[in-house]
């Protein structure tokens, strides 16, 4: 796994070794608190780690095997979303990331209701962010090992349902292969949507984008040159014996 940015605007940075035929760029969002990093640590890396810093949005990549085809992912982990007196914080920097996404993962912990009560506001955000209605979706509950559960285990799936969304009930501490399950069907989804195009290919427009505005001058034509030459010097010479 390679942390490519630690920044609030997105672009693609593939490795220059990515030989990858597919693009996968997956956004988590979530409240705070809700175990965003960890969760993606855990898919991309199979280790948990229990204490982070606060989350600014960073961007991870690495190359996985699907179905036998080698797939570069993108996984970008957001900053919390929290309820204010407007509404949603960070709405502008949390639709930047949808709408870079190819999919969104929503995430809350079964030990925090006020996370549960996000997840509607966040899908409306994903619907008016990102009007393509085939870009899936999935709702994830974490820390389902933990005994100081205060979302019901059958709130996040009839949640899911009335959302028409995927739903897993995960632990990022205890169970990889539920954090695995989840995120690998996710891309499994998205590689049988998207047409193979080598990821190298797709950023070379976006190479030349970043080029220098001034385009590098042309190399003199010496033939032409010399036809003008030859033009400048014919019309003197009718210059002089008009006089």
């Amino acid at each position: 796994m390679r942390l490519i940015q630690n920044m609030s605007t997105i672009a693609e940075y593939p490795s220059a070794e990515c030989h990858s035929n597919r693009l996968i760029k997956i956004a988590v969002i979530g409240g705070s608190g809700v175990g965003k990093t960890a969760l993606v640590v855990r898919f991309l890396t199979k280790r948990f780690i229990g204490d982070y810093e606060r989350n600014v949005g960073n961007l991870y990549n690495r190359e996985v095997q699907i179905d036998g085809e080698q797939v570069a992912i993108q996984v970008q982990d957001t900053p919390g979303v929290e309820v204010n007196t407007n509404g949603l914080s960070c709405t502008d920097q949390a639709s930047r990331f949808i709408q870079w996404a190819d999919a969104v993962v929503m995430v809350y912990s079964v030990t925090d209701c006020r996370s549960f009560d996000l997840i509607g506001q966040l899908h409306q955000l994903v619907t008016r962010t990102h009007t393509d209605r085939s870009m899936p979706v999935i709702l994830v509950a974490n820390k389902a090992d933990l005994a100081c559960r205060h979302v019901d285990a059958q709130e996040g799936p009839l949640l899911a349902s009335a959302l028409g969304c995927s739903f897993y009930e995960v632990s990022a501490s205890e169970d990889y292969s539920q954090v695995h399950g989840a995120f690998h069907r996710l891309c499994v989804d998205l590689a049988k949507q998207q047409p193979q195009t080598p990821v190298n290919a797709a950023t070379s427009g976006t190479e030349k984008k970043r080029s220098p505005l001034i385009p590098r001058p042309k190399s003199p034509n010496m033939q032409d040159l010399k036809r003008r030459l030859k033009q400048a010097l014919s019309a003197k010479v009718r210059t002089v014996t008009s006089v």
